[in-house]
């Protein structure tokens, strides 16, 4: 049952699932759990996602079809997806079984379209140009998959500088850094926008996910529109900067957190869980620093520009306006608009309508997460119960 007068949409960086899916690919929700409990505990993120949740009242009632259902894909909405999945659970006394595994977002889309899961999480929409449109679609049994956006949050520039607790980068040194033109922590440019810091004269030690990554698409693409003149890369999910690779998000979170000097890309989550110092980014219009506030403006100024049901957004990375961060990214459940059977599908629908309510985007926004605009999320919900 739903009541939908406008809806919330807070999302967060997360995966879950209690097994791992038939692509045997990473890890499950279950192990994920403390991840959750880890970030929900972060008072700068809960603070920060609380103050600036908007008003909304989406109601809906699980009917608990019951069945099996299992995803993969995105490690930025781990802790969120776990969290759902977990009140799913309880509000359906334990009927129907929904695993999602953390395989990154590119195994994810690779996984769904090869049949191997009935849904994937990537932070990346479906890429026609690659044919990922076409796959999709002849997996569905020739229908249309759509993309629903319930998982929506910050990206981290995150550090690891003795003495250093403050840092402010523009888009175009942040360009400079990841690309490998700027390569120690004196150079002038960091110098001239951190006048204050006292910066060692020592070399950048740069990560970046060495797996195929949504995030990293993310990231580029913002580096890119930013800062084109010195990030000369198309986005891609495959890192085409300077630096060492290290596995998912925990993997980049844990490198920064052990290597003196290193800097690195991360959802916010992920930072506030490992207790990484965070990058105010100057777009043009002064630093930035992220706060649930800041990364909310971004979204909330996202296009809609899928079609119909197929709700792929638009984010602006490109001169932003003061106050609002600008390196976010969206969480999409891919899901087939018709093609599975009876039980799977029901069970999607009725998943993915529990994940838009109002009730559980507050949950999920505990965990530091920027809301969704209210007219985005109403039409999440429509979309999932247009699942047939």
């Amino acid at each position: 049952m739903i009541t939908a007068t406008a809806l919330l949409g807070s999302v967060a960086l997360a995966a879950c699932g209690s097994q791992e899916s038939s692509s045997g690919a990473s890890p499950s929700a279950t192990e994920t759990s403390s991840s959750s409990t880890a970030a929900a505990s972060s008072s700068d993120a809960s603070t920060a996602d609380s103050s600036s949740a908007p008003a909304a009242d989406v109601k809906y009632t699980p009917t608990c079809p019951g069945g099996s259902i299992n995803g993969a894909g995105s490690s930025a909405q781990a802790n969120a997806i776990t969290q759902v999945i977990n009140n799913y659970k309880t509000a359906c006394k334990g009927k129907g079984q929904i695993n999602y595994s953390i395989s990154g977002s590119g195994a994810g889309v690779s996984a769904f379209i090869g049949k191997q899961i009935d849904w994937a999480g990537s932070d990346s929409a479906l890429s026609a140009d690659k044919g990922e449109v076409d796959k999709a679609k002849a997996r569905c049994s020739a229908n249309d998959a759509w993309h629903l956006p319930l998982a929506a949050g910050p990206i981290a520039v995150v550090f690891n500088v003795d003495g250093v607790t403050d840092l402010n980068l523009s888009s175009e040194t942040l360009a400079g850094i990841f690309s490998g033109a700027i390569t120690k922590w004196d150079d002038e440019a960091i110098k001239q926008e951190n006048p204050n810091a006292n910066l060692p004269s020592a070399n950048i030690s740069v990560f970046y996910r060495s797996d195929e990554s949504g995030t990293t698409d993310n990231f580029t693409n913002y580096l890119n529109k930013a800062a084109g003149d010195v990030w000369t890369e198309e986005h891609s999910k495959q890192w085409k900067g300077t630096g060492k690779g290290a596995d998912k998000s925990a993997g980049v979170s844990q490198a920064v957190k052990s290597t003196k000097d290193s800097i690195s890309y991360v959802e916010w989550s992920y930072a506030s869980k490992n207790n990484l110092s965070m990058a105010a980014i100057d777009n043009g219009n002064g630093p930035v620093k992220l706060t649930g506030e800041s990364a909310g403006k971004a979204v909330s100024a996202a296009k809609v520009v899928g079609s119909g049901n197929n709700l792929q957004l638009d984010l602006q990375y490109k001169d932003t306006p003061a106050g609002v961060y600008p390196a976010v990214l969206v969480t999409y459940q891919i899901v087939c608009s018709k093609g599975l059977d009876a039980q799977k599908t029901a069970l999607i629908k009725d998943f993915m309508s529990f994940y838009a309510s109002s009730e559980q985007q507050n949950d999920i926004q505990k965990l530091g997460y920027a809301p969704l605009p209210g007219d985005v999320a109403s039409k999440v919900l429509t979309a999932a119960q247009a699942i047939s």
